[in-house]
C-alpha cells in the first residue's frame, strides 16, 4: 500500500515561474506512518540563504518562538526540501533527479550527464541513490532545528497551463528523506492555497451550522470501538494552523535573511504620518487623562454618601440609569487595556489575530455608534424641546383624566353590565381617585421643571450615547407611573388573598390540606365547628370576588402597558450593546474575515486516486466540490484549490442576540401566571448587558502612558 503525502502549496508559488532552485520552509504535520501533510508556507533562493546559512539553527528557532503554542506542540517550523525547475530551450521542464528505473541502479559517488543541464552528483543514502548530499549541512541543521526527525523532501515543477492563470506551476513529487529512508513512490494529492493575510482572510474549520446531534445507543457496535481505537488518517486542526501562520513564518524569516529590507520604503512621508500619529496618541492620551481625573473625584465624592438614605433611595429608583453609567464609565477606563495587543504568539495565526482584533474594536465601535444614536436623539430633543415638553404634558392630562379616573368612575358604577358590589367598589373607587388626585397635584408643583429635565436628558445623550438617555427614561417612567404601580400593588395584593382564601376554604370542604413541607396535598380531618366558620367566610368572599377582579383587571392593564414600554426601551438598550458593529461593517466590507469552514474544488484527479473522499467529507460543505479534467492520463496525482464558506449577515449578529436574550425564555409564562394568580410579576425582561469590570484605580501618570501606548499598538497594528 502506498503512502500518501499532501502537499499544501501557496498559491503565489503555483501562479509564477519558480526560480532554478530554492528551499522550501514550512511544517511536517504526520499522525501516523501511512500519510505526512507537507504545509510549503514560503519558498527560499539558494543565495539569499546560504548567506545567513551559519545561522539557520537560530533563525529557525526564533521563528519556532513566534508561532502559536498548539501549532509548535503539534509541529515544528523547518526546511521541508529543495524545490527546482530545470528549462529546456523550447520552454518545456525536464525533471530533476533520476527516473524511477534509476533508483534501482547501484552508484557510487558517480556522476551522470544530462543534455542541456549541469551534471548532478549521485551518493548512496539509505540504499538508495540521491542527489541531497549536496545539501548535507544545510541538511543537518534543519534536523537539528527541528523535533520532526530526519525528514526532506525533493520537489520538481510541471508546466499546467490547463488550469488557467492562477494555476500555472504545480510541484511534483520526487522523493522523501523519511528516518533515513528515501521513499519515492506515493500517492500525492497537492493542494493549492491562497496565503491568509492580516485583514484579508483567513481559514476556519469552525462552522456556524450546528451539527445534528446523534442518538445515543446502548451500546457501541465492535466498528465503532476499533474505528476509535484507529490511527487518525491526517491532522486538519494543525494544518490549517500552520497555514494560517504561513505570513507570520515568512516575515520572521525576511527578517533574517534581508534586515535591512525592511527600511527600503522609508520616505519622508512615513516620517510625517509617524509624527501625526504620535501626536494623535499625546492629544487622545492627555484627554483621556483628564477625563479618568474627573471621574476620579466624582466617584471619591459619591463614596462619601454610599451610606446615607437619600444616597440609597436614589440608587434604587435610578437603578437602570446607574448600571448603565457604571458600564459606559468601566467601557471608557479601560479602553486602553482593549487596545493592548496579547503577545506575538498570538498574533502570528491569523485567524487568532482575527478574532483579538474583533474583540479589541467591539468596545469602541459600540462607544462610538451609541453615542452617534445619543448625538442624534440629544439634537433632536434640544431643537424641539419646547414642543416636547408641551406634547409629554398633555399626554400625562389625558392619560390622567381620560383614562385612570374615568376608569375609576366606570368601574364604580355597573362596568360592561356587571353588577358589582355597590360598597366594595365605592371604597376601591374612593381610594383609587384619591392617590390619582395626589399625584397630580404633585405633577403640577413640579410640572414647570421638565423643560429642564428634557434639555438635561438631551445633553445625557450628547454625551454619554443613547442608552444612558434610555436608561433614564425607563426610570423616569417608573417613577412618573408611580401611583399606578402603588395602586396595582395593593389592588393585587388584596386579590391574591382572596384568591389564596377561597382555595384555602374549598380544599376544607374537600377534606384535603395543603402539605408546605411535601408540597403535596394531604387528606385531613375537619371539625364541625371548622365547616361552619368556613362556609361563612367562602359565600361572602366569593360573591366580593367579581368586585375586586373588576378593579385588579383594570390596573393589571395599565401596569402592563407601562411594563410593556419600559420593556421595549430595554431592549433597544440590550440590542445597542450587543450589535456587532465592527463585524458588520467588515462582513459588509470584506466578506471572506469570515470563514465558516473549507471546502476543495478538484481541478486534476488523475490515477485513480482513492485518499481524498475521507479528506473531503470533513470540508464543511462538499456538495460545492466538482471535478474537471476527468479525461486526462493517469499519473496517480490529485490536485485541488482549498475554498472557505463565509458566514451570511444573519449568521454573524445571531449569536450575539442569542447571548443577550438567553434569560428571556420564561418571561412571558412568569408574567402570565402572577397576573393571573395575584403575584409580583417581573418588571424587567432581563436581557443580557456587557459586564462591569472592577473600578480603575491607578495614578493619573501610569493611565496616560497606557492610553499613549494603546495609540502606538494600533499604529503597528495598521503597519
Amino acid at each position: 500500500m502506498r503512502r500518501k503525502c499532501r502537499i499544501w502549496w501557496p498559491k503565489y508559488l503555483a501562479s509564477s515561474e519558480p526560480s532554478s532552485s530554492h528551499f522550501l520552509f514550512g511544517w511536517f504535520v504526520s499522525c501516523s506512518s501511512a500519510s505526512i501533510d507537507v504545509v510549503v508556507a514560503f519558498a527560499c533562493n539558494d543565495v539569499s540563504l546560504f548567506r545567513r546559512k551559519s545561522s539557520l539553527k537560530e533563525i529557525l528557532r526564533d521563528t519556532n518562538e513566534n508561532m502559536p503554542v498548539f501549532l509548535e506542540e503539534k509541529s515544528m517550523f523547518s526546511v521541508l526540501g529543495r524545490g527546482a525547475a530545470y528549462l529546456s530551450g523550447n520552454g518545456k521542464v525536464l525533471k530533476v533527479g533520476l527516473e524511477e528505473d534509476d533508483w534501482r541502479k547501484p552508484s557510487n559517488n558517480s556522476i551522470l550527464s544530462t543534455t542541456n543541464r549541469q551534471d548532478v552528483f549521485i551518493e548512496n543514502y539509505g540504499g538508495r541513490s540521491c542527489t541531497c548530499h549536496q545539501l548535507d549541512e544545510l541538511v543537518e541543521q534543519s534536523w537539528e532545528a527541528s523535533a520532526e526527525g530526519s525528514r526532506w523532501i525533493q520537489l520538481v515543477y510541471d508546466s499546467c497551463d490547463q488550469y488557467g492563470r492562477d494555476i500555472r506551476w504545480l510541484p511534483k513529487l520526487h522523493h522523501i528523506h523519511w528516518n533515513g529512508q528515501i521513499v519515492p513512490q506515493f500517492n500525492v494529492h497537492v493542494i493549492v492555497y491562497e496565503t491568509p493575510l492580516y485583514g484579508m482572510h483567513h481559514f476556519s474549520l469552525s462552522s456556524w451550522i450546528p451539527s445534528e446531534q446523534a442518538k445515543v445507543l446502548p451500546k457501541k457496535p465492535k466498528w465503532a470501538d476499533e474505528l476509535d481505537r484507529s490511527q487518525p488518517l491526517f491532522d486538519l486542526d494543525t494544518v490549517i494552523l500552520a497555514i494560517n501562520s504561513a505570513a507570520a513564518a515568512k516575515t520572521v524569516i525576511e527578517k533574517h535573511v534581508n534586515p535591512k529590507g525592511s527600511y527600503t520604503g522609508f520616505t519622508i512621508i512615513h516620517v510625517c504620518l509617524a509624527f501625526m500619529w504620535h501626536v494623535l496618541a499625546i492629544s487622545v492620551a492627555s484627554i483621556s487623562t483628564l477625563f479618568y481625573i474627573t471621574i476620579q473625584l466624582f466617584y471619591r465624592f459619591s463614596s462619601f454618601g454610599s451610606k446615607t438614605i437619600m444616597y440609597i433611595t436614589l440608587a434604587r429608583t435610578f437603578c437602570t440609569t446607574w448600571t448603565n453609567i457604571r458600564i459606559r464609565v468601566c467601557q471608557i477606563l479601560y479602553w486602553p487595556i482593549f487596545l493592548q495587543h496579547n503577545g506575538l504568539r498570538f498574533q502570528s495565526c491569523v485567524e487568532y489575530a482575527e478574532k483579538a482584533a474583533l474583540l479589541r474594536h467591539s468596545m469602541w465601535s459600540s462607544f462610538f455608534v451609541d453615542l452617534l444614536f445619543g448625538n442624534l436623539i440629544g439634537l433632536l430633543l434640544l431643537s424641539n424641546a419646547d414642543s416636547a415638553c408641551l406634547w409629554v404634558s398633555t399626554f400625562a392630562n389625558d392619560i390622567t383624566n381620560e383614562l385612570l379616573r374615568s376608569g375609576c368612575v366606570w368601574l364604580m358604577g355597573v362596568p360592561a353590565g356587571f353588577k358589582l358590589n355597590t360598597e366594595l367598589a365605592g371604597v376601591l373607587g374612593l381610594i383609587s381617585l384619591n392617590a390619582i388626585q395626589i399625584w397630580s397635584t404633585l405633577w403640577i408643583f413640579i410640572g414647570f421643571l421638565l423643560i429642564y429635565f428634557i434639555k438635561g436628558l438631551a445633553l445625557l445623550g450628547i454625551l454619554f450615547g443613547a442608552t444612558i438617555l434610555a436608561a433614564l427614561v425607563i426610570d423616569m417612567v417608573a417613577l412618573a407611573t408611580l401611583h399606578v404601580s402603588s395602586l396595582h400593588c395593593a389592588i393585587s395584593l388584596l386579590y391574591s388573598w382572596q384568591i389564596q382564601t377561597l382555595a384555602a376554604l374549598w380544599r376544607l370542604f374537600r377534606g384535603r390540606k395543603w402539605n408546605p413541607l411535601r408540597q403535596r396535598l394531604d387528606s385531613y380531618n375537619y371539625t364541625v365547628k371548622q365547616h361552619v366558620v368556613g362556609s361563612l367566610l367562602f359565600t361572602p368572599l366569593l360573591l366580593l370576588l367579581p368586585t375586586t377582579s373588576a378593579f385588579y383587571i383594570f390596573f393589571t392593564i395599565l401596569n402592563t402597558a407601562i411594563t410593556f414600554i419600559r420593556v421595549l426601551i430595554e431592549v433597544v438598550i440590550s440590542v445597542i450593546h450587543g450589535t456587532p458593529y465592527i463585524k458588520i461593517f467588515l462582513r459588509l466590507a470584506r466578506q471572506r474575515r469570515f470563514p465558516s469552514g473549507i471546502w476543495f474544488e478538484i481541478v486534476s484527479c488523475n490515477g485513480g486516486y482513492q485518499e481524498f473522499s475521507c479528506l473531503h467529507e470533513v470540508s464543511s460543505s462538499s456538495e460545492n466540490s466538482r471535478q474537471k479534467d476527468a479525461g486526462e492520463e493517469r499519473s496517480g496525482i490529485l490536485v485541488s484549490i482549498l475554498h472557505s464558506n463565509f458566514l451570511s449577515i444573519g449568521q454573524v449578529v445571531l449569536p450575539h442576540y442569542k447571548k443577550v436574550f438567553s434569560g428571556v425564555s420564561g418571561f412571558a409564562t412568569t408574567s402570565a401566571y402572577g397576573a393571573l394568580t395575584g403575584k409580583r410579576t417581573a418588571s424587567t425582561l432581563g436581557t443580557g448587558l456587557p459586564s462591569t469590570m472592577p473600578w480603575m484605580v491607578i495614578p493619573g501618570k501610569e493611565y496616560w502612558c497606557l492610553c499613549y501606548n494603546a495609540i502606538l499598538a494600533c499604529m503597528a497594528e495598521r503597519d
